[in-house]
């Protein structure tokens, strides 16, 4: 059986990639990834690769099974986003809502390579794994032609953007079977009911498909949409231009600089800050501070200040240039941030996911930045950035 470009092969060693699979805001760790799949960075967001080089037998398909279990069967490990699923703010204690067994992507080995998402995983015993305990309370039933299908405890739950991402508008939020239906969502996440068959909606994943495991949320790129994305290199260019502009502090009239693309985020001299209400990009200051028990009263956590400028209050953070690649719809320059978090990327970048509901809890769904998972402030969710040019 010929594989993927398999002539090309005889002249090139890569393998044939199928596409990739981001994690909003979140870390990772795999099993072997060399068996199953490669992954490129172990820092926050995390994702892989999927390639020929998973397939040991002949086939005509690619298997990638997705989890919070740590048994064998499971090649990507993951654990929940904090906040992602609770509806409580503070989940450091609660238990994972993320199924052990969550999901599995099948990708055809021949072209046109098409990957499709099923709900639930195969443990070592080769079965399909619904839960064992009085708690794992996941729905089953037998199809008219009399196969077994069923749903997760919790759901997975598929998003298929519309014109990703040259003019992206968001899609209907469904569900997935384990036999790979789409259906329409439940009254609530673990609800013991299904919802109605998506009559002629397909489980075939697409450019910009988002996965929600209740818990964490995963975007797909294909490999085809990951050529019109911007790279790494061309955002640190984008940065480049951006200090080559010499912005200023208006305050202190100190020149600014966003740091390289960040590994972590620690926080540099020159960073630039913003008063996200109005916009206005500052230096670090203490400019307006009030008393220290006064300010804990009425800033709280997003520290809201009084910008010099134009007297709006609103939070005042760092600013930190997006570096993942694959959650922008387009090259554009870093012109806007998220609200509250302080993540700097195109305008059009911003748009989309400040209108892109992702699910949160039993039954609500509600903006996040993609680049850390915050919660995204009501209204606009972005806001647009104006720096300050060089005085001399």
């Amino acid at each position: 059986m010929l594989q993927p470009n398999q002539h090309e092969h005889a002249r090139s060693k890569d393998p044939v990639k199928y596409g990739e699979l981001v994690i909003l805001g979140f870390h990772t760790h795999c099993r072997n990834p060399a068996d199953v799949f490669t992954t490129l960075r172990e820092e926050k967001p995390a994702f892989l690769t999927l390639k020929t080089m998973c397939l040991t037998g002949k086939c005509d398909i690619c298997v990638l099974q997705i989890g919070r279990s740590t048994e064998s069967p499971i090649d990507f490990v993951v654990t929940d986003t904090p906040g992602a699923s609770q509806e409580s703010e503070d989940s450091s204690s609660a238990p994972s809502t993320i199924s052990r067994f969550a999901c599995r992507i099948v990708c055809d080995r021949n072209p046109p390579y098409t990957a499709r998402i099923y709900a639930a995983g195969f443990d070592s015993s080769k079965n399909i794994f619904l839960g064992v305990s009085s708690a794992e309370k996941a729905t089953k039933w037998k199809n008219p032609d009399g196969h077994m299908d069923g749903l997760t405890t919790n759901g997975v739950l598929v998003m298929h953007p519309l014109g990703f991402p040259e003019d992206p508008k968001q899609g209907l939020w469904r569900e997935i079977s384990v036999c790979g239906d789409v259906y329409a969502l439940r009254e609530t996440r673990s609800g013991s009911i299904r919802g109605q068959l998506a009559q002629g909606e397909s489980s075939a994943l697409q450019d910009g498909s988002l996965v929600d495991l209740c818990g964490a949320t995963l975007l797909w790129r294909t490999a085809d949409g990951l050529l019109k994305a911007p790279t790494l290199r061309h955002l640190d260019a984008l940065r480049l231009e951006l200090n080559a502009g010499r912005p200023q502090c208006p305050v202190g009239l100190s020149t600014l600089a966003f740091p390289s693309l960040p590994r972590s985020h620690s926080l540099e001299e020159r960073q630039p800050w913003a008063y996200l209400s109005c916009g206005h990009v500052h230096g670090r200051h203490d400019w307006g501070q009030r008393p220290e028990g006064h300010r804990e009263r009425e800033e709280g956590p997003c520290g809201r200040r009084e910008c010099p400028l134009c007297r709006t209050v609103g939070p005042y953070v760092p600013l930190w240039l997006g570096a993942e690649p694959g959650f922008y719809t387009d090259a554009g320059a870093p012109t806007h941030a998220f609200v509250p978090c302080g993540h700097v990327c195109s305008e059009k970048t911003g748009r989309y996911w400040a209108l892109t509901p992702l699910p949160h809890g039993t039954h609500a769904f509600r903006p996040t930045c993609p680049f850390c998972s915050a919660p995204l402030a009501t209204g606009p969710g972005v806001t647009r950035l104006i720096f300050q040019g060089p005085i001399d």
